[in-house]
């Protein structure tokens, strides 16, 4: 779980702590959680997530209990480098994953799929495995877009229970896979789950990726926008100014925003069947 008091140096972008890594240091901290067999979940958190949190208390609480909330996003690193950050680093989920699955140190790891549209999971099941042979990929699914059922519940916990797959990878989009990890990590017999946004997509072609560039001038945004304008031209509307306001707010003083609430222990992790 996210500690305030952690000695592991974190950006606060309004409210929301982000750790103040790159990608070699995001791998070296996800190593020690999968040899120590710390049991927690990752968010690729970006400029969405962070007014998701300001708007929804269980998101931020959900980001707040978090092992990691690594960078995803160019904006989120600008300010971490003005808060003296100077080695912080964009880690989008898509990157991580892939990294993960090439890097040997990993290729003894379990992984399990959840998430995507229909077929997808099953697509970059075969692609990551013809892509990298050593690659242990025990199972996906491909939920539906809407909340469990009692039956789905229950059928999705037995199946990990079988499988003990050491990872969990999550498309679900954000807030929904931040959401679903908080609710079902101590449900699921696994050590860690990463909610990698649209990284299936990603991989599997669905989304064409930008070049470096428009990634370091922070508008990977806009090219994602290019590409669906109809789904995501209102969600940007809203998030990208309201940003932009609140943390030109914290940056001058002229707010604070103090970090977001954890969920209390005796609430934490409870989940009602069938609500993802």
């Amino acid at each position: 779980m996210m500690n305030h008091t952690s000695p592991r140096p974190l950006a606060q972008v309004l409210g929301v702590d982000i750790d103040a890594v790159n990608m070699e240091t995001a791998l070296n901290q996800i190593v020690s959680i999968l040899n120590e067999r710390r049991k927690g979940y990752v968010c690729v958190a970006g400029v969405h997530g962070v007014i998701e949190a300001q708007r929804s208390q269980e998101v931020a609480e959900a980001y707040a209990g978090s092992e990691l909330n690594l960078p995803d996003g160019t904006p989120l690193t600008w300010v971490g480098r003005i808060q003296g950050h100077r080695a912080m680093e964009c880690v989008t989920g898509p990157s991580l994953m892939l990294e993960i699955f090439r890097r040997p140190e990993f290729a003894h790891i379990t992984h399990f799929l959840y998430g995507g549209g229909e077929g997808v999971a099953v697509e970059l099941s075969d692609r990551l495995t013809r892509e990298f042979p050593w690659v242990r990929i025990v199972g996906n699914c491909t939920p539906p877009f809407r909340n469990l059922t009692p039956t789905e519940h229950d059928d999705l916990i037995a199946t990990i229970a079988a499988q003990k797959p050491d990872i969990v990878w999550i498309g679900l989009g954000c807030p929904k896979q931040e959401l679903f990890m908080s609710r079902y990590l101590p449900l699921l017999d696994t050590c860690i789950m990463f909610g990698v946004g649209a990284a299936f997509d990603f991989h599997t072609g669905r989304i064409r990726d930008c070049a470096p560039w428009i990634k370091r001038a922070g508008l990977h945004w806009l090219h994602r926008l290019l590409q669906n304008p109809r789904r995501l031209w209102r969600r940007d509307l809203y998030i990208i100014p309201t940003f932009l306001w609140h943390i030109t707010l914290q940056l001058t003083g002229l707010r604070r925003y103090p970090p977001l609430p954890t969920r209390k222990p005796e609430t934490q992790y409870q989940v009602e069947a069938g609500s993802p």
